[in-house]
C-alpha cells in the first residue's frame, strides 16, 4: 500500500501540470512585464522602469542556465534501459531526448525543475509586487489590479503544484536540490545584488510612491 494515495494530481497529465506548469516561465513573464511597467511607473523616469525591467532579463537568464544545467546533469549520469527488462542500452544512445525518442527509458540523476521553477517563479513574483503595498488608491487603475489578481492566482497555483510535487514525484534529494536552487536563484538577484547601483535594482519602496 502506497504511503500517499494516488489521486487526480498525481498524474503528471493534471491539467494544472500540463497549462500551468509546463509553460511556468511563459505565464510568470507574460503577466510580470505588464505588471512592472504599470507598477514601477508611479512618479519615476522611463529610465527606472526600463531599468527595472532587466530584473526579467536577469531571471529568465537565471531560468535558462538552471534548467539546462539540470538536463546536462541528467544526461551526463544516466543511461538508457530497455523498456521490459530494463537492460542497458549499448550504442550510440548518449542522451536522454535520443532515448527517449527510441522508444526506452532514460534513468539519470534529476534534480528536480519543477521544485526550481515553482520556488523560484514564486519568490520573484512576490518581490514584484510590493509596489502594491504602497501604491495610493488614486494611482491604481483597473489593469494594475487584474495583473496584480493573476500574479496571486498563479502563486497560488505554484504553491499548490509545489506541494503535489513533493507528495508525488522526485526522489526527495532531486527535490531538496531543485528548491534549493530557486531559493539561490532569489538570494543572489534580490538580496545581494539588486540593492546596489549597478543592478537591475529592487521594486519601488514606500518612500519612493511618497
Amino acid at each position: 500500500m502506497d504511503l500517499v494515495p494516488e489521486s487526480y494530481f498525481s498524474s503528471s497529465r493534471n491539467v494544472l501540470n500540463l497549462y500551468f506548469v509546463k509553460v511556468s516561465w511563459g505565464w510568470t513573464i507574460v503577466l510580470l512585464l505588464p505588471f512592472i511597467l504599470y507598477s514601477n511607473s508611479y512618479n519615476k523616469s522611463h529610465r527606472f522602469v526600463l531599468r527595472r525591467l532587466t530584473s526579467l532579463l536577469v531571471a529568465t537568464l537565471i531560468w535558462y542556465t538552471c534548467t539546462e544545467f539540470f538536463f546536462y546533469i541528467e544526461d551526463v549520469t544516466g543511461s538508457c534501459y530497455e523498456l521490459d527488462n530494463m537492460q542497458v542500452i549499448h550504442g550510440d544512445i548518449t542522451t536522454k531526448a535520443a532515448c527517449r525518442k527510441a522508444g526506452f527509458i532514460w534513468d539519470g540523476f534529476d534534480i528536480s525543475g519543477h521544485s526550481f521553477i515553482l520556488t523560484y517563479s514564486s519568490l520573484v513574483i512576490v518581490e514584484e509586487m510590493v509596489p502594491m503595498l504602497h501604491i495610493t488608491d488614486v494611482s491604481r487603475n483597473a489593469p494594475l489590479d487584474c495583473l496584480y489578481i493573476a500574479l496571486n492566482a498563479i502563486v497560488a497555483i505554484w504553491i499548490w503544484m509545489f506541494g503535489c510535487t513533493s507528495v508525488y514525484f522526485h526522489d526527495i534529494i532531486d527535490k531538496i536540490l531543485g528548491t534549493l536552487c530557486g531559493l539561490l536563484g532569489w538570494y543572489v538577484t534580490y538580496v545581494v545584488w539588486y540593492p546596489f547601483l549597478f543592478s537591475p535594482g529592487l521594486p519601488p519602496q514606500q518612500k519612493q510612491h511618497a
